[in-house]
């Protein structure tokens, strides 16, 4: 049975042959002294071990959601458990790069051992050709990103061939040149990193103003159920579907890990293999609030967020619940805010049943108790709250300046930069 698919994302640009784009890039002479062209598969080893989820000692999977395109860190992971199938296993240091839809740029440096899917190439640096800091970099610029676009074969899910990479050839500077520009490039990138993690401790803060708001409220009277501040729950389907995501044109249903602590992440769902298990009126859309009724990598029940933009085609899994709230008693986003308090945590937890795979019904969620003050109170506390959101949100445009400056600083010394390389 073949994956149900939407309308095929159009692809005009005709593919480069590997010869024309070999020949295109020895004809240019331009390179500073030392440097010198080199076949990709001189510089590193293609790693191929094969490996059955169901029968290994990892402990960490690795998808294509996993990876953040023009990142090289990897910040979440699944467990083999969430797959079937051969995957390939990679070692601490090589590195996973997205062969499919390379035009995402998807490649992250890993941190541990794990496994990872077939979908991706674990590639480890040659030691006497390139320096491991270097590697990470030269696949990252958009010279190699646009060959591997160039490269890549397929309409719908393009992708690269080993064979036809292994020979493109790319120039390479002496060892303390790629040292030099390593150093460079992993500060810029350190820079990043920083602003990035910055983001979920603001996060953080917002829900501990949150817990001492609540704390300094003295009515009892305040704390209600969930079931106080909703009108209905929307539970989801999970038809049988295969383990690997679902493309931009492939229709999917949200895995429980879709609903991540500090917000939705739309990459985190399985491909439908029918078209006919799509239900229309599950299709997730923004402004949805959601909360798991399911434990996912052991990260408890009842976690919520609010669907700031999705693509169409996702459906709600039966792990996952929309809340659909009542705007006569509670602000969406204080609900979303008292979802995620300890008040309300704790006792989704603590009713939840099952030992690992743990479940809690709708009629306890209806039952956990949020704080839900009156409507002025509650537009009060968000104020406090939205000062947080405008932190966020100076430190996401500070991470994107970081980001563009790198990739500007990146495309210098790769391409045009020489005097910046020498």
């Amino acid at each position: 049975m073949s994956k149900a698919k939407t309308k095929p994302v159009s692809r005009d640009k005709a593919m480069a042959t590997p010869e024309s784009t070999v020949n295109a890039v020895n004809s240019n002479t331009d390179m500073p002294k030392g440097w010198r062209m080199v076949q990709f598969d001189e510089l590193v080893q293609m790693v191929n071990k094969r490996v059955d989820p169901s029968n290994t000692d990892a402990e960490i999977y690795v998808g294509l959601e996993h990876l953040d395109p023009d990142s090289l860190k990897l910040r979440r992971w699944g467990t083999p458990s969430d797959v079937i199938g051969d995957k390939l296993q990679f070692r601490k240091g090589d590195i996973i790069f997205g062969r499919r839809r390379a035009y995402q740029r998807k490649l992250a440096v890993a941190e541990f051992d794990g496994i990872c899917s077939a979908h991706a190439m674990v590639v480890r640096a040659n030691t006497e050709t390139v320096d491991p800091e270097f590697l990470p970099f030269l696949m990252q610029s958009d010279l190699f990103m646009q060959r591997a676009i160039d490269i890549s074969v397929g309409s719908l899910s393009p992708t690269i061939n080993w064979k036809t990479l292994r020979i493109q050839e790319f120039p390479l500077p002496p060892k303390d040149e790629q040292r030099r520009i390593a150093e460079l490039l992993w500060a810029a990138d350190d820079a990043v990193t920083h602003f990035v993690e910055a983001i979920p401790q603001s996060r953080l803060l917002q829900r501990i103003a949150f817990r001492e708001m609540q704390t300094r409220d003295e009515n009892v009277k305040s704390i209600k159920t969930v079931g106080d501040a909703i009108i209905r729950i929307v539970a989801g389907n999970s038809p049988n579907g295969a383990s690997e995501p679902a493309t931009d044109d492939e229709y999917g249903v949200l895995k429980v890990s879709a609903a991540g602590e500090f917000g939705f992440c739309q990459d985190e769902n399985k491909a439908l293999l029918n078209i006919d298990d799509f239900a229309p009126e599950l299709e997730v859309q923004p402004g949805f609030l959601l909360v798991t009724r399911a434990n996912a990598l052991r990260t408890g029940v009842g976690r919520a967020c609010v669907v700031e933009k999705t693509r169409r085609g996702l459906m709600l899994s039966d792990k996952t619940l929309r809340l659909v709230e009542d705007p006569m008693k509670v602000r969406q986003r204080f609900l979303l805010e008292a979802l995620r308090s300890r008040l309300c945590r704790n006792s989704i937890e603590g009713a939840a049943n099952g030992t690992e795979a743990k479940n809690i019904s709708q009629e306890r969620l209806r039952q956990a108790p949020i704080w839900l003050p009156s409507l002025d109170d509650q537009d009060r506390v968000l104020r406090v709250i939205e000062i947080g959101d405008m932190a966020i949100a100076q430190i996401e445009a500070h991470a994107s300046r970081v980001r563009e400056a790198k990739l500007c600083l990146s495309e210098a010394l790769f391409r045009g930069g020489r005097n910046n390389v020498h």
